[in-house]
């Protein structure tokens, strides 16, 4: 087999097919639309979608099963615009679409979107990564088609986790979905639960039979014996004093400047952390009033709509398994800084993270759909999209993102003179302040024409056309391409 993959092109080719998936002949729920696309060792392709061969087949069954039962598939490469189904998904002896993938010994498979159940979300990607098989999740942008086209069925599976059906996981993605024997269901705050219910639309009451069925359901409860008890996660999300079991699940906010220091440690249940951080934002990042309009505007010193989507995003897709280590927040005078426990989740990687293009994929599903009811966080799949507008919309550099174990560290730089202190590589040093605007730009579309740069910045071909060639001599961009077509691409730094 050829190891070099045009994976984009499989991507969309995945996608085509996914357009064709035959609508199962029931009235009840919508069937998803999945296309996928199958490389074998001689490099030969061949592709399914469900529903093609027969009502109802998963397109990974049609493709490995009655495609390609007597044929030797170890080392091939796989597309699927669905989260190939989980152990435990079907009914015995009925195979999950992710064991037939490991027994074909597939190499690497291209997943384009996590299952939208929550109670499910990632565990097949987890299984196929336990077992030795490369995972890779589609292009962010494929991802948002790909929902697009699968919008109802995604409502309805999201619904669906509601209904009450007591199943066991087999397949564990944190110890906090375990039940916490420490807690009792008193231990949750019925306001804030009621609040989940009202707007989740579950229309039980708090402690009822059908509560307890639904929270059971969702992973929030568990019934070891004949008492329903809180999981860790149910604990984390509903619990009036979670930190008296998980010390460690909160945040510890810092505010320095020249004039003063101001430090609060930010506790309760998670969706209340962040009401609290984002008001606490709000009371030391500073703001002006924008009288420009019939109603006054306060405007912060830093756009909080990236604020709330940072720290939200923060709260959700921490590692809550990680002994000793909090949320760490800092506003300061340069830069505002995010400290959150835990690497990258598999299969996203940090140079996706610091590129700001890396696909859509939760953490912790449960409690990311938890935000999601509540409104606490934007629309799945829209990634980094607040947080790359910053150069354009604003006026401001992309952050920084590292990795010092165990925290993912994304530092906010507050201006252009503030990224001079903060990145203090040669190459920036030897870059105007218009000309690392410009850059921070780039960096933001990664690939341009010059009349891109010109009308994004107001400048005359000559300006635009000399920081571009003092770019290119410095190595930070790429020319591409000749004549008319010529473009420019950002070579990434570390």
């Amino acid at each position: 087999m050829t190891e070099k993959v045009d994976a984009r092109k499989f991507m969309e080719m995945a996608i085509e097919v996914m357009n064709s998936s035959i609508q199962e002949p029931r009235d009840d729920k919508v069937s998803p639309k999945v296309g996928a696309v199958l490389i074998k060792p001689d490099d030969t392709v061949e592709t399914a979608y469900r529903g093609e061969l027969r009502h109802g087949d998963h397109a990974e069954f049609a493709l490995l099963e009655r495609k390609n039962r007597s044929v030797k598939l170890d080392g091939s490469y796989l597309f699927a615009t669905l989260e190939p189904c989980a152990p435990g998904a079907r009914k015995f002896p009925k195979l999950s679409c992710a064991e037939r993938i490991v027994n074909a010994r597939i190499k690497k498979v291209w997943i384009g979107i996590e299952d939208p159940d929550p109670t499910v979300d990632r565990k097949g990607i987890k299984y196929l990564i336990d077992n030795g098989v490369d995972v890779e999740m589609f292009d962010s942008d494929l991802q948002k088609q790909i929902r697009k086209t699968n919008k109802q069925f995604i409502e309805e599976a999201e619904q669906r986790a509601k209904q009450a059906k007591e199943e066991k996981a087999e397949i564990v993605l944190s110890e906090k979905e375990n039940v916490e024997s420490t807690a009792v269901l008193k231990d949750f705050s019925q306001d804030t639960v009621e609040t989940f219910i009202l707007k989740a639309k579950l229309n039980v009451k708090f402690d009822s039979e059908e509560f307890h069925r639904i929270f059971l359901q969702l992973g929030l409860l568990a019934k070891p014996e004949k008492t329903y008890l809180p999981t860790g996660l149910g604990l984390l999300l509903f619990g009036q004093r979670p930190q008296l079991t998980y010390p460690n699940a909160l945040i510890r906010a810092t505010f320095k400047s020249n004039q003063s220091e101001d430090i609060e440690t930010i506790e309760g249940p998670l969706t209340e952390q962040a009401d609290k951080i984002i008001k606490w934002y709000k009371n030391n990042i500073g703001k002006h009033i924008d009288r420009s309009d019939v109603h006054r505007k306060d405007i912060y010193d830093y756009p909080i709509e990236v604020f709330i989507e940072a720290i939200i995003n923060a709260i959700v897709h921490r590692d809550y398994d990680i002994e000793g280590a909090p949320i760490y927040f800092e506003i300061n005078d340069d830069a505002i800084i995010i400290k959150s426990p835990g690497s990258p989740v598999k299969p996203i990687t940090l140079e996706q993270i610091q590129k700001f293009s890396a696909p859509s994929l939760s953490r912790n599903p449960k409690i990311m759909y938890i935000f999601d009811q509540l409104e606490l966080v934007e629309q799945r799949g829209l990634g980094f999209d607040t947080i790359k507008e910053l150069p354009e919309k604003y006026g401001l550099p992309l952050p920084i993102v590292t990795f010092e174990a165990p925290y993912l560290i994304v530092k906010f730089p507050r201006s252009i003179a503030a990224l001079r202190k903060i990145r203090t590589q040669e190459d920036l040093s030897n870059l105007s302040d218009s000309e690392l605007k410009g850059y921070e730009w780039m960096k933001s579309v990664e690939t341009f024409k010059r009349k891109d740069y010109e009308i994004q910045f107001n400048f005359d071909t000559k300006k635009a056309e000399r920081h571009i060639t003092h770019m290119v001599k410095m190595k930070l961009l790429e020319r591409k391409g000749s004549g008319p077509g010529t473009y420019y691409e950002v070579i990434p730094t570390e």
